[in-house]
């Protein structure tokens, strides 16, 4: 009898698998040392404002935005001031954008100028299925 008891508590405790828990990974977003200014060249308000807690949420450093004096474009462009910037790729696929331009300037008091045209909300907006 008590072998028989044994024999179902054996049972009973070893049929029981603990469930293991397994540890959130939580994603380190990259960041990119550098400074970026937006201009919003569509003519869309609010455009600037979306535009940089888009490339903020990306890890980059939005320093300023203002409106552009054209009001037209209808894509977005990129224009590197420093060439040898580390986030010049990156913030290019972010924007989705072939349009990079290179403009040296010793002037220059950021590292990229976003001219942000009327393709805003293909940009910022995720695609489906995403």
């Amino acid at each position: 009898m008590r072998l028989l008891i044994c024999l179902i508590f054996c049972l009973v405790f070893l049929g029981c698998e603990e469930e293991k828990v397994q540890p959130k990974v939580q994603e380190i977003k990259r960041t990119y040392k550098g400074d970026v200014e937006l201009l919003n060249s569509c003519g869309m308000d609010g455009a600037a404002s979306k535009m940089k807690v888009y490339l903020r949420e990306n890890g980059f450093d939005v320093v300023s935005t203002k409106n552009d004096i054209v009001q037209n474009y209808e894509q977005t462009i990129l224009v590197l001031r420093n060439p040898e910037w580390e986030g010049a790729q990156a913030l290019a696929k972010a924007l989705k954008t072939k349009n990079v331009i290179t403009v040296m300037s010793k002037r220059a008091l950021v590292d990229a100028s976003v001219y942000i045209g009327k393709d805003l909300k293909q940009i910022v907006e995720p695609e489906q299925g995403e």
